[in-house]
């Protein structure tokens, strides 16, 4: 019975360790963390306007 009564206190001591690392480590994951900032990207800068469009263009062809 003794050596039951020794590991059970040595279970407990090491679970206490266990418990007590856990807690001061904090809880693994994004749970109980602050929140990561979200990347804030520039807008693109805006692409060059196209030309307005102009009517028909008209050439004088020379007749042969």
């Amino acid at each position: 019975m003794a050596s039951e009564s020794v590991g059970g206190i040595l279970g407990v001591i090491v679970a206490a360790i266990v418990l007590a690392v856990a807690v001061v480590f904090g809880p693994i994951g994004q749970y109980g963390k602050p929140p990561k900032p979200a990347k804030v990207e520039p807008a693109p800068a805006a692409a060059p306007a196209a030309p307005a469009p102009r009517g028909p263009i008209i050439r004088e062809v020379p007749n042969q």
